[in-house]
Formats: C-alpha cells, sequence, structure tokens
C-alpha cells in the first residue's frame, strides 16, 4: 500500500463536500422531541452499547489538569497490543474513538474504487466518498473486483454477518498483491473472544478497529483503536496528533484492557440479557434477522408501530429508513428490560 504525501493527498481528493447528516442510533436528543410526553429517563436501545458498563477507577486529579504524557500513550498501547493479541505497540494507534479513525482513514489512499460489503455502518461510505473515492456498497466479498480498497464490518452492523479470520487473511494477502487496502471493523468483535479476530494473524496491508467504548460500555469516554503495520500506524498517529487521547481515558482503557476476567463475566451476562431479549421479540410477533452480543437485528411488518408504541413509553430503538421492516434493538440492562417488557404487553392488549 502506498502512503501519499500530504501535498499530493490534499490536491484536489476532497470532492463533493458531502457532508449529509447520516442517521444514525444514539440520537436521543432528537426522539425526544419528537415525543415530549414521553416518561423519563429515556432508555436507548438504538445504540450497540454494552449496558453493563465497566466500573471506572478512582482517577488522580493530575489527570483532569495536565496533559496526557507520550509514556501514558505508550502504556495504552502496550495494554491494547496485549488484549488484542497485536504484533507489538508499535501496531497499535490509540484514538478518541473508531469515529475518528473512519474519517481519517480514506486520506491514506488517493482516490480509488472502494468496495464497502453492505449494508452497513454508513459513516464508512460517508467518509470514503467525502474524500473523492468511488464507492460500491456490495453484498459479499465475491463482488470485490477491481476495487483497490476493501472495507468489511466484522461482526456487521446491523446484519451480524461474521467471516472467518482467515477467509479474511487471505483477502488481505490479495490486497496486498494490488497494492490496495483492507479495512476490518471490529467494533463488536471483542466479546465474541481473540480467536474470531483478524488482529493476532498479523494481516498486510489491513487496518483492523476496535472500539473500547462499545465493549466496555462507556462510549462518553471516547476511546478506539486501529491496528496495522507501524508504517501506516505511524501515519495515522501523525494525522491524529499529540494529545489526542485524554488523560483519563488513558487510565481508564489501561485498566480495562487488562481486565480479561471483566470480560468473561461481561460476555456470560449478555448472553443471559440477549436470551430474555429474544424471547421478547418473539412473542411480540418479531424474527431475528441478524445478531452480536451487543445488539439484536429484527424482522418484524409492523415495525414502524412497534417503534411508536416503545417511543410513547420512552424507549428508543433503532430504524431504517431503507428497510423498513428492520429495527435494532440494543441488549437491555435488568430495569430496561422490565420496562420494555410492559411496553410490549401494552401494545398487545
Amino acid at each position: 500500500m502506498n502512503v501519499p504525501d500530504a501535498a499530493r493527498l490534499f490536491s484536489g481528493s476532497q470532492a463533493g463536500g458531502q457532508d449529509d447528516v447520516e442517521p444514525h442510533g444514539g440520537d436521543i436528543d432528537a426522539i425526544a422531541k419528537r415525543y415530549p410526553g414521553a416518561p423519563q429517563p429515556w432508555i436507548d436501545l438504538s445504540t450497540g452499547i454494552n449496558p453493563f458498563a465497566y466500573p471506572i477507577p478512582p482517577l488522580s486529579a493530575e489527570l483532569w489538569s495536565r496533559l496526557p504524557l507520550r509514556e501514558d500513550d505508550d502504556e495504552l498501547r502496550r495494554a491494547a497490543a496485549r488484549s488484542y493479541r497485536a504484533a507489538d505497540p508499535d501496531w497499535i494507534v490509540s484514538a478518541p474513538g473508531t469515529q475518528a479513525l473512519i474519517q481519517i482513514i480514506p486520506r491514506l489512499i488517493e482516490p480509488t474504487e472502494v468496495a464497502i460489503v453492505g449494508p452497513t455502518y454508513r459513516e464508512h461510505i460517508r467518509c470514503w466518498r467525502r474524500m473523492g473515492h468511488a464507492v460500491r456498497v456490495i453484498q459479499d466479498l465475491d463482488e470485490i473486483g477491481d476495487a483497490k480498497v476493501v472495507v468489511v464490518v466484522n461482526p456487521n452492523n446491523p446484519t451480524g454477518r461474521h467471516y472467518e479470520p482467515r477467509r479474511l487473511l487471505a483477502l488481505a494477502e490479495d490486497m496486498a498483491r494490488k497494492r490496495g487496502l483492507l479495512v476490518i471493523d471490529e467494533a463488536f468483535a471483542d466479546l465474541l473472544g481473540a480467536d474470531q479476530s483478524l488482529a493476532p494473524l498479523q494481516p498486510p496491508s489491513t487496518i483492523i478497529l476496535r472500539s473500547f467504548g462499545k465493549t466496555y460500555g462507556l462510549a462518553g469516554v471516547r476511546l478506539g483503536f486501529a491496528i496495522a503495520e507501524p508504517r501506516v500506524a505511524s501515519v495515522l498517529r501523525s494525522w491524529l496528533g499529540p494529545w489526542a487521547v485524554s488523560g483519563p481515558a488513558i487510565a481508564i482503557g489501561c485498566q480495562a484492557l487488562e481486565d480479561a476476567g471483566w470480560l468473561l463475566q461481561t460476555r456470560d451476562r449478555l448472553a443471559n440479557a440477549a436470551q430474555y431479549l429474544d424471547e421478547l421479540l418473539a412473542a411480540s410477533g418479531g424474527s431475528i434477522a441478524g445478531a452480536t452480543p451487543l445488539f439484536r437485528l429484527v424482522d418484524h411488518p409492523q415495525a414502524d408501530n412497534i417503534a411508536h408504541v416503545l417511543a410513547l413509553a420512552g424507549i428508543h430503538v433503532r430504524q431504517f429508513p431503507d428497510q423498513r421492516t428492520w429495527l435494532r434493538f440494543g441488549i437491555p440492562n435488568k430495569d430496561a428490560l422490565l420496562r420494555l417488557e410492559s411496553a410490549l404487553a401494552v401494545r398487545a392488549r
């Protein structure tokens, strides 16, 4: 993969000004304005964020009053490399959330053909197009054709489809031969187990994204990582600039990434909550169309009505304008499950 210099990179690559706002989960302020009479507080099931958040450790006051040190970021990258089984910390880029990485990665390659396996998280499409790339949304990997860049969300959001790491490794090797780039977004992979990640295989010409906030239920911390060959990782770190991750985020991330026991216990808690959620959704007339440990995609003939009834009860779920029968439910905690059950029971009467 050729990494262009800055002068070549920014000469005419930001085409189109396509800064249209895509619909997302998590827009709880917008839905609250549409349903001002809904009970408070709102329950936001529109995102795939772990409802069993990692307990925030005591933080030194100094973390809030000084800039993070380079050695602090080095420690965070060492913890991430161990947790994700990356080759070493030089392969790790720490960032203020994976969204920041999704926005800058398209700068690595001058405008070319990009194949994105979809339907998927639409920010990938938007960010590549905004940088002047010709984007094709494909149904499967056999439709890549001559694309120099391939983007795969694995497991996929919202369908839950998952490609085995060995298949993606073969694709990475093919992209390396083409001097192209493979981007694997593993935002929902942490809870599948390390053997389901591409990171330990050290793929060539590949950037792997991992979301700390989703897995650890601390989306507000704004922390995410890229895993890539050191020369590419170095470019991404330089573009993010100094102090990209806050001192408190570094401290929380270092402790959580080393806590393998918490991750195992949380996996079991999520599985139990998801089983109960599946039963509720089936009883309401929906069918599970896709799943990860952090969300369920439901196909329901009355999806609009379900979303409306839940909003009246102060529960927000993700709708899809181009798939009117789909709803995505994040995994609820116990209190949210009870309120969801009550709202669905009212609709059934």
